[in-house]
């Protein structure tokens, strides 16, 4: 950023130190009237008020120049200070929205493994819901053999 402004750095200061010179050119040439002319022409008294006039002028511009160069550089930092500070909250922001897409992805992870395991522990549900129906079926059985069993026996012991 300097160097885009560095030339017009050195020509103002160019301007400014031509400015001054002059201002102090016509402050000489007004004392230098003053003492040598006692009487001058209306003409002439009217040419050294104007420069007078102007020297005065120049010092007055050449201080709001000053102001203004001040200002300018004020008014540059503090956009660049804005420009690095949009910079970093959109890589903020990004970073945020990026970090929540990862947790609503890991979200969806996890809602889909428990909905996995939910299934699995269904069909094992089912699984031991039908082998303990086969297995009142087989006590069943067993109790029912079981009991021809003891009437056979006794049939054979009476």
């Amino acid at each position: 950023m300097e160097e885009q402004f560095g030339g017009s750095d050195e020509r103002w200061k160019g301007s400014l130190e031509n400015i001054t010179e002059m201002a102090s050119n016509l402050d000489s040439l007004q004392k230098l009237l003053l003492k040598k002319a006692v009487f001058v022409e209306e003409d002439t008294f009217s040419r050294a008020s104007l420069v007078s006039e102007q020297a005065r002028t120049i010092k007055v511009l050449e201080l709001r120049v000053q102001t203004l160069e001040r200002e300018l550089d004020a008014a540059i930092t503090a956009a660049a200070h804005a420009r690095s500070e949009k910079r970093q909250a959109e890589s903020s922001q990004k970073a945020a929205e990026s970090r929540a897409q990862e947790v609503t992805k890991e979200l969806e992870n996890t809602t889909k493994v428990f909905k996995l395991h939910m299934e699995e522990l269904r069909g094992m549900q089912e699984q031991i819901s039908k082998r303990d129906n086969e297995i009142k079926l087989l006590e069943a059985i067993i109790q029912t053999l079981g009991g021809k069993e003891r009437l056979g026996k006794s049939d054979v012991n009476g």
